[in-house]
């Protein structure tokens, strides 16, 4: 590999995405990079460009807006401050007034911005064609102010052959191509890569051919590790297990109150059974880090960063792992998802989580009614699951539940299960993610119902669906708004989530 190889490497986060913690996936390949001696620079455009956007005065005058500008500060520094995650009302109102100016500074490019979503009314993320226009005309992004001075900086610093983007929400996908557009009208020599998790969902789908001529050179599917290193030259072993590196990112200015750690254990899901499961549509096997040598990453890490908080990115962190967390406790706080086992169902195991570390775990439930979950193969037992969330309220750990409603298996009758369930358990339940169901397009399940166009555009991921027994988006969308969210049990759940920041923030309330 030539000398200017070593030095030719630009890594892009895009806006927008919450900015709570420094982005996995560029850490990730900026560990592997370096493993290699590569040099190269990464870029937070997310967390520089909302940054940006709210230190401009708003052109709203209204009230609300005025004083959440003039707050600002203040308020940025108490999201950076341990007491107001005691004081949930305080926390709340200056999330809410930070996410106001945002909201001004899209209604005045006739955009919806906050701190966690972007939306065009003209421009679609699901189009290619609106992401071609984004990228023509990149002037029209709310961020091009921002990202015209800082990319023009980082190209006349870094001089780069290859600017690489990590788009994993459909939220960022207008402003990267816009971006790209930029590059590519700046510096047409620039070889565009673009990977992340909703690129791997575009490029897996059956049929897919590549819209974006001209304008990205190299699409990455998958873990971008490996790839990324052959684009050099450098043939790296079969599965790399380097450590992340988080030296290049502003770990000072996140919205947290201290380093978040993003860390994952494993690609893929070790249970890899559930219908609808977009790991097994999309092709990803499972790959665990040892047990060991995860810990001994870890350990590395928090020695060199100091973190307040370990976020296990993983789908769900396998029980080999959360046995030797028990053994070997990492002597900060942690949380991640987990499936509902057996070994849950143990207090003694709960509680050994507890003194390990554990603040909160993620609860992928989707459902309160047996014959739906066996339908969706989920390997849950409920009488576990309620043992479970008994155990971990017991033991101090806070429990997300995470609810999924109108699937084929549901009719109103199983999701008044869901709610029985819930309103029995709601003392032991922390908080709620109540979502409806999207039929994963061009899936063998997809095959089995009456489907139309979910969204209108090429790089749609889901299918509208005809529910086999009745149980149709607008009447499951009824039940959750006026019954189900309004519950005088549950009500009080849904109050308490972190907005915006949502299971990122959550740990907070419970693990200091």
């Amino acid at each position: 590999m030539s000398e200017c190889l070593r030095k030719s490497m630009l890594l892009i986060h895009p806006p927008v995405s919450k900015p709570g913690e420094a982005p996995p996936g560029i850490a990730r390949l900026s560990g592997a990079l370096h493993s290699e001696g590569i040099g190269h620079t990464v870029l937070d455009a997310n967390l520089e460009g909302l940054l940006s956007l709210l230190n401009r005065p708003p052109a709203s005058t209204d009230t609300w807006t005025h004083r959440a500008f003039r707050n600002l500060s203040s308020h940025l520094q108490s999201l950076k401050a341990w007491p107001t995650y005691q004081n949930f009302p305080r926390y709340q109102r200056a999330v809410l007034d930070v996410n106001r100016i945002l909201q001004a500074a899209g209604v005045s490019r006739k955009v919806k911005l906050s701190l966690a979503n972007y939306e065009n009314p003209i421009l679609s993320p699901l189009r290619s064609r609106d992401l071609i226009r984004a990228a023509e005309r990149p002037e029209d992004d709310p961020f091009f102010s921002f990202f015209d001075k800082r990319l023009r900086q980082m190209l006349e610093r870094t001089q780069p052959l290859i600017v690489g983007f990590s788009l994993n929400f459909l939220s960022q996908a207008l402003s990267t191509f816009a971006m790209i557009g930029f590059l590519k009208k700046h510096s047409p020599e620039l070889n565009i890569v673009l990977g992340g998790g909703l690129v791997t969902s575009w490029v897996r789908r059956p049929g897919w051919q590549n819209p974006f001529l001209g304008l990205v050179d190299t699409f990455i599917a998958g873990p971008g590790e490996i790839p990324m290193l052959s684009m050099l030259g450098i043939q790296p072993a079969r599965e790399i297990h380097g450590l992340p590196n988080y030296d290049g990112f502003p770990l000072k200015d996140y919205f947290a109150p201290g380093f978040i750690l993003p860390y994952s254990a494993s690609s893929g899901c070790y249970w890899n059974r559930c219908q609808f499961c977009p790991e097994k549509a999309e092709g990803n096997s499972y790959h665990p880090i040892p047990s060991d040598r995860a810990i001994q990453g870890l350990e590395t890490l928090i020695a060199r960063k100091k973190p307040v908080l370990v976020h296990f990115l993983d789908n769900a962190i396998s029980p080999a792992l959360l046995n030797k967390l028990i053994d070997h406790p990492l002597g900060v706080p942690w949380y991640g998802f987990a499936r509902i086992t057996d070994h849950l169902a143990d207090l003694d195991f709960c509680l050994a989580l507890k003194k390990s570390g554990c603040g909160m775990l993620q609860v992928g439930l989707e459902s309160g009614d047996q014959g739906v979950l066996e339908q969706l193969q989920k390997g849950i037992d409920l009488k576990v699951a309620s043992q479970a969330l008994t155990n971990l309220k017991k033991a101090g750990i806070d429990t997300y539940v995470y609810l999924l409603f109108g699937t084929p298996a549901e009719t109103e009758s199983e999701a008044r299960q869901t709610l029985e369930f819930t309103v029995r358990h709601s003392g032991q339940i922390g908080f709620l993610n109540l979502a409806l169901f999207n039929l994963p397009s061009g899936g063998p399940e997809a095959q089995k119902l009456q489907t139309q166009k979910f969204y209108e555009g090429d790089l749609s991921l889901y299918s509208s669906f005809g529910h086999p027994r009745g149980w149709n988006r607008n009447l499951v969308r009824a039940f959750l708004e006026k019954e189900f969210k309004r519950h005088p049990a549950i009500a009080p759940i849904v109050r308490r989530a972190p907005p915006f920041f949502t299971s990122n923030h959550a740990p907070f309330f419970n693990v200091h």
